[in-house]
């Protein structure tokens, strides 16, 4: 092992001193667009699930599969 984890955790630290971080107006709004991209994800996933699991159903039973 080179170093140890306190070093380790001093050079996370001397790193994260160096991000330039993001002004808050420029901040909020990104998180706004990732939270309604997630939702729209979440609920097209969701949409597929159902359409999936019907069509598997109904596969089901025209094949007389159980």
């Amino acid at each position: 092992m080179k170093g140890t984890p306190v070093t380790y955790f001093k050079g996370v630290s001397r790193e994260a001193k160096r991000v330039r971080w993001p002004k808050k107006d420029t901040f909020l709004p990104a998180i706004g667009v990732v939270i309604c991209i997630a939702i729209f994800a979440g609920i097209f996933l969701v949409l597929e699930d159902l359409a999936a699991g019907t069509l598997i159903e109904q596969l089901r039973n025209a094949f007389g599969l159980i």
